[in-house]
């Protein structure tokens, strides 16, 4: 009965519209006083939940990706990308996958990847004779790419999420190869889609040109490596790789760029401390719900009705991606992966898949669900930087969809997608 009271209070307070945080604070709440344990424990596992000091890496990871698209690193890598791919057919969507590729290093957030490089992206191919949707299309589903690549700290938020005991570099460093697939497909459904539609080919602009690009972009480019290097190496944890990367960051764009105003820098800060305001406050209520699921024996429950249901894992990692996909079109990526993992993660590993690979595979499935309605998040910022209505974007988007699912595929049923580059550094 207690999960009756759980999901039902969690699922009505969703469906009238309350902030995530709230439903999940609340049903835990509701829960709590039925099951006629002290109040008090909801706090104390939300307190719990936002006293991880790996959690300190968020702010500051998303700072620094603030600072770095109000000063000027998008357009440069926009600009690198466009010299390398722009010849191709279609040329402005690969490039828009590149950067995506680029800036999803720097930024590690998707929201932030469609906002920087959509606002430059879309408006030039609408110039150039591309059709909006495309334009939007193609700069929500690639925005998915820096979810998987280094510093995603959704990446931290599964490793905390799943107890601590996963590796955050062995994290970063799994995603590189499934982000990379990804990249690759969609530039093929970019290519097709192009060549179907007529859309036209640049000049290729010459290596001298990408030599000179490069070198206006390497100052932002630098900063992956720092972050991935150092946390790799093991020279700093992720913690201090963040607060590395923001000090970085207001070097490059301050002293070697000189394009941060002192405005842009003050707006930075504030929408960091709101977005991170906003993160820490679901992970907190979100700890608590995760704690209930697990005090009522829902992980061990989950696991013995899919060994019920079919003892090849072939079969299970199909619910599973399937469940999750469903359930990324209802919910934002944060509360999920932190509700999601206590659940997921014990049926994974009773079947034998390995918790770094199954911490992959969450990312870029509910990262997928950024980008469905009803309640995409990503999609909803590519519609408004192209200012076109949803459905719009929705009819046409499938081909891109679609390449976003056959990676989904590859990334869940070849494990050394993930395992092989984290196993060279052990």
């Amino acid at each position: 009965m207690e999960l009756y009271v759980l999901f039902g209070t969690f699922v009505f307070l969703l469906l009238i519209g309350t902030p995530v945080a709230f439903c999940l604070g609340v049903s835990s709440f509701a829960t709590i006083l039925y099951l006629g344990l002290p109040p008090v424990v909801v706090f104390q596992r939300l307190n719990s939940g936002v006293s991880v000091f790996a959690l300190m890496a968020i702010p500051f990871f998303i700072y620094a990706g603030d600072l770095m698209v109000r000063g000027d690193i998008a357009r440069r890598l926009v600009a690198l990308a466009g010299a390398f791919v722009g010849h191709l057919r279609g040329g402005l969507g690969q490039v828009n996958v590149l950067s995506s590729v680029m800036f999803g290093g720097v930024s590690g957030s998707a929201a932030a990847d469609a906002s920087a490089v959509g606002g430059l992206m879309v408006p030039q191919m609408k110039e150039r004779g591309y059709d909006v949707d495309y334009a939007v299309n193609i700069t929500v589903v690639s925005s998915i790419i820096a979810l998987m690549l280094p510093p995603s700290h959704n990446m931290i938020i599964y490793s905390i999420a799943a107890g601590g005991r996963i590796s955050i570099a062995d994290l970063f460093t799994a995603g590189i190869i499934p982000g990379l697939l990804l990249a690759a497909v969609l530039m093929v459904a970019a290519w097709w889609v192009a060549a179907r539609k007529g859309y036209p080919v640049q000049k290729f602009q010459g290596f001298r040109m990408i030599g000179t690009l490069f070198v206006s972009a390497a100052p932002g480019l630098i900063l992956v490596a720092i972050i991935f290097g150092g946390v790799r190496s093991g020279v700093f944890t992720a913690s201090e790789s963040s607060n590395i990367a923001v000090v970085y960051a207001l070097v490059v764009t301050f002293f070697v760029y000189r394009s941060l105003s002192w405005h842009d820098f003050i707006e930075a800060t504030f929408a960091a401390v709101r977005t991170t305001a906003m993160v820490l406050m679901v992970i907190g209520c979100a700890a608590s719900f995760g704690w209930l699921l697990a005090y009522t024996r829902v992980p061990a429950s989950m696991v013995e009705m899919l060994q019920g249901v079919s003892d090849n894992p072939i079969v299970i990692l199909l619910l599973l991606n399937v469940m999750l996909l469903v359930l990324g079109t209802f919910m934002d990526m944060s509360p999920l992966i932190v509700i999601t993992t206590p659940i997921f993660l014990p049926v994974a590993t009773a079947f034998g898949v390995d918790p770094v690979h199954f911490g992959v595979i969450l990312i870029l499935n509910l990262g997928i669900g950024l980008c469905t309605p009803p309640v995409g998040a990503v999609l909803f910022v590519g519609c408004a930087v192209g200012r076109i209505p949803v459905w719009d974007a929705v009819r046409t988007i499938w081909p891109f969809y679609g390449a976003a699912l056959i990676t989904l595929m590859l990334v869940t049923y070849i494990p050394a997608l993930s395992l092989w580059l984290p196993s060279l550094f052990r």
